[in-house]
């Protein structure tokens, strides 16, 4: 087959390495596009992914993000077009991505089936647009099919059990190469931090529980010694945390898994990294502000995520890593037979023998 990844964020590059990689063990022609956005280009230079690089972000505005799309959906279609021309013909089979509107619109456009993935369903520009395209929608079993049927996904919904974390990170090993590159000491606590999603759409307000958060690790960095990690999502906000006494500001993407496992304490106002800190068995608090997805309800009901209320309440003190859990680790392939299930509905109404090029 020939398959289309695209990669929109930094997460996506994780979610779908262990797709692209297993993909083309298999024999399988796998092309990558990427959008220049946060850690996105450096993640797959630091996964060895081969892919090519198509437009950037346009900034947090719906004007912006609307004009983002058709420029860069448009740019696709394009890349696609020379692409099966360079294939002697043939066009991709299936499109893939985790959350890109501009491959599931570019696939549209030239009649590419695709299937989409994400893990929270409240982003209801997004998934208006993803799940109404797409045949497939592959997302955790815990999100109520009532919240996606809105976005019409009636029919197409694909669900896993677990975290996709659990699958992306199921041959994930520590490497403490990431501590000295970050001149940590092993002695001392560690706490990671992840910025706010400034530029999403269902983040549109001041964050003011994790600006407390920065305040109580900024003391607790000259008082106590504690090892505060921040880990920032665009450009705009390194700069002004790289200023701040106290805090480790990584200039570049780093092996953030490898940090969060050695880590005692994750705080993160995103999904991925505290869900990357439950399947590692790290204590992780999230100070989010949004809606709740089903996904963090039910970790949150469980006790493994907890909401952060009262930053003085945090335990900053070195962990018992004698009582964590052993982890859960599922099987990637399960994730890519969900994806390419509207494979399965274009072979039936092919007529055998009749060619996939066009």
């Amino acid at each position: 087959m020939r398959v289309w990844i695209d990669l929109t964020n930094s997460p996506h590059v994780l979610v779908m390495r262990p797709v692209i990689e297993r993909l083309r063990a298999d024999g399988h022609d796998v092309r990558v596009t990427a959008r220049d956005f946060a850690q996105t280009i450096e993640l797959c230079e630091r996964f060895g992914i081969e892919h090519s690089a198509i437009g950037r972000h346009r900034g947090g505005r719906l004007a912006a993000k609307a004009g983002g799309l058709a420029s860069r959906s448009a740019a696709l279609v394009r890349w696609a077009l020379r692409d099966a021309r360079a294939a002697g013909g043939t066009r991709f089979d299936i499109a893939l991505a985790h959350g890109s509107n501009d491959v599931t619109v570019a696939a549209a456009l030239l009649r590419i089936p695709s299937s989409t993935m994400f893990d929270y369903e409240w982003a209801a520009v997004q998934h208006n647009l993803n799940c109404r395209l797409a045949r497939a929608v592959v997302v955790p079993a815990a999100i109520p099919l009532e919240r996606l049927e809105r976005f019409g996904a009636r029919g197409k919904v694909r669900a896993y059990e677990g975290l996709k974390e659990e699958y992306y990170l199921s041959d994930f090993e520590p490497d403490p190469a990431v501590l000295d590159e970050l001149a940590l000491d092993r002695t001392r606590p560690i706490v990671v931090v992840r910025t706010p999603p400034e530029v999403s759409l269902y983040h549109r307000f001041e964050n003011d529980v994790f600006a407390q958060v920065l305040d109580r690790l900024q003391g607790a960095a000259s008082e106590r010694g504690t090892q505060t990690v921040v880990l920032p999502r665009v450009d705009s906000q390194r700069r002004e945390l790289a200023v701040v006494p106290g805090f480790v500001v990584p200039e570049h993407a780093v092996d953030a898994q490898s940090l969060i496992s050695y880590a005692d304490l994750v705080i993160s106002a995103g999904g991925t990294m505290n869900r990357e800190a439950v399947a590692l068995g790290t204590p992780v608090y999230t100070t989010f502000q949004g809606r709740l997805g089903a996904v963090d309800e039910r970790l949150i009901a469980e006790g493994r995520l907890r909401m952060l209320v009262d930053p003085d309440a945090l335990d900053l003190d070195r962990r018992d890593r004698a009582s964590v859990a052993p982890r859960i680790r599922r099987d990637p392939r399960v994730l890519i037979e969900l994806l390419l299930s509207p494979l399965d509905r274009t072979a039936e109404r092919r007529a055998p023998g009749t060619p996939k090029s066009g």
